[in-house]
């Protein structure tokens, strides 16, 4: 008998945290309102250069991410004039766990459970959040390559590794914005074996005639198609697009 009602129990737990997620997740894709970007900087080297960039950050430098979502949500015909309002939170000063070496869905999901502790845990903001975005700085005199990025939709967290350089600042802004749709539910749209975007929906303008090169790229596509075989990264969001695909998945499109 108290087996069976510590199962129930169990049981009943993990409905209420199925359920929370759930709603959390469709609140924040039901667009009746802004949605709150956090941003939390990190200093991912401990140097000194990143430590002098990180003190030049605002909220302004961010702008751009707003800026891209406002216009393309327009496109899309959703009435509000900002879907995502950033605000910037005191730097973290530990890093984040890092994702397992293989995709074994055990481990990645005991990974997800570490890291959803772990911004828990780190979190000193004290203001209206719905998202949670670590950017991680890396001077980008001593790191040539920085590690993958990602973003969560379960626990709507993202972890960006970049560069700490006002130089490539709109370029960490698409990867931020790209992240971003990730915790809205968007998937990704590029061959994971060679980053070449997916036709048709990794494609900014799929119908194009001919289709080679592209002037811009689709968001979760994250990269210019120049030919079949050819892409690259756009130096900034004015450059870069939302795909009806995308689109759908973020429920700006409805069906």
């Amino acid at each position: 008998m108290f087996r069976k009602l510590r199962i129930a129990i169990l049981l009943f737990i993990l409905f209420m945290v199925a359920t929370t997620t759930w709603l959390t997740q469709w609140r924040s894709t039901d667009w009746s309102r802004s949605q709150w970007l956090v941003i939390y900087p990190i200093n991912g080297d401990g140097r000194a250069g990143t430590a002098a960039y990180i003190d030049t950050l605002g909220e302004d430098s961010y702008g751009a991410i707003v800026e891209f979502l406002a216009r393309e949500a327009a496109h899309y015909g959703l009435p509000l004039a900002h879907p995502i309002e950033v605000r910037l939170a005191p730097q973290v000063h530990n890093l984040p766990p890092a994702p397992p070496p293989s995709r074994q869905p055990l481990e990645v999901a005991l990974w997800s459970l570490q890291l959803r502790w772990w911004a828990w845990r780190n979190d000193s903001y004290d203001g209206p959040g719905n998202q949670q975005m670590f950017v991680v700085y890396h001077d980008p005199e001593h790191t040539e390559r920085v590690e993958h990025s990602l973003g969560l939709q379960k626990g709507l967290i993202g972890v960006v590794h970049a560069y700490a350089s006002e130089r490539q600042a709109e370029q960490n802004n698409v990867i931020i914005a790209h992240e971003l749709l990730h915790l809205f539910g968007a998937t990704d749209k590029y061959d994971l074996a060679n980053n070449q975007p997916s036709h048709p929906d990794g494609y900014a303008e799929p119908d194009k005639e001919p289709l080679h090169p592209q002037q811009f790229a689709e968001i979760m596509g994250g990269r210019i198609p120049l030919s079949p075989d050819k892409a690259e990264i756009p130096r900034h969001l004015l450059g870069v697009m939302v795909g009806e695909q995308t689109a759908r998945e973020i429920r700006w499109i409805k069906d």
